[in-house]
């Protein structure tokens, strides 16, 4: 066998979070590959702006807590494109608050609303783009009509003092991958999950020296954040290869957090 084993070239992306950050950085991989993307994003001019300059995409604005908001994304994406093939989620939210803190405990709500954007968002996205995936053609020697890249993160291994909510919504997008392998096998559709480490996105790009280089130094090699373009490429590995799937992949720098 030469070349690649499944192609993205005039394959139809949908990554939600794709406005900015890993998001943006996969986007420009598709599009670099010969695919189109649909960005979707809570940040409507972010979205129409990166569409605008990234060329082979357009934009919709979509709150992944809303399961009217991605169905109506996601039908119309259909309509507009004729058909999505790879569906990359990385719309996600962090927060640190302690289990019980100076105010007692930990806010109900604040909690499930990380899982909510984080779990619950993931899953709303991939369910409904694996459905209409199902419907395409199926492609090589394993009959692949799909793929779908979640994005959990170390902490749902090792999370620090505060992460309750987030490791817990990241460790269910990772715990709900082998299962869902499993559910869309008879359609065709593959699903990994990248863990990534600390990556230098626009959130980390605005912490402090404090904050920034404890985690660096928790990584062993290289020493120093993660570069969206490593993860694009981890996922441009993924949808090329037909053998990957039902796996969680960290990618991290073999960084193991301390606990604060």
């Amino acid at each position: 066998m030469e070349g690649k084993l499944v192609n993205i070239e005039g394959k139809l992306a949908v990554i939600t979070g794709g406005a900015s950050g890993l998001g943006r950085a996969t986007a420009e991989m598709i599009i670099a590959n010969g695919g189109k993307v649909a960005i979707l994003d809570l940040n409507e001019d972010l979205a129409k702006a990166t569409a605008s300059d990234l060329g082979d995409a357009k934009a919709y604005q979509v709150n992944v807590t809303d399961d009217e908001s991605v169905s109506s994304a996601i039908n119309q994406i259909a309509e507009d494109f004729g058909a999505i093939h790879i569906n990359v989620n990385c719309a996600g939210i962090g927060a640190a608050s302690r289990t019980v803190g100076r105010e007692g405990a930990l806010d109900i709500a604040k909690f499930n609303f990380i899982v909510q954007v984080n779990l619950i968002g993931t899953f709303s996205v991939l369910s409904k783009c694996a459905a209409i995936m199902q419907v395409n053609e199926p492609e090589g020697e394993a009959l692949e009509r799909g793929v779908v890249i979640n994005t959990a993160s170390v902490a749902a291994f090792d999370g620090q003092i505060g992460q309750a909510a987030y490791s817990a919504s990241k460790a269910g997008v990772s715990g709900m991958t082998l299962p869902i392998a499993r559910d869309l096998s008879r359609q065709g559709v593959r699903i990994c999950t990248i863990a990534p480490g600390i990556f230098n996105t626009p959130m980390m790009a605005g912490a402090p020296d404090q904050v920034r280089d404890p985690l660096i130094d928790m990584v062993q090699y290289p020493k120093r954040l993660g570069l969206p373009p490593e993860f694009a490429s981890l996922s441009q590995q993924i949808v090329e290869n037909p053998y990957l799937n039902g796996e969680t992949i960290r990618l991290d720098g073999a960084i193991r957090m301390a606990p604060k």
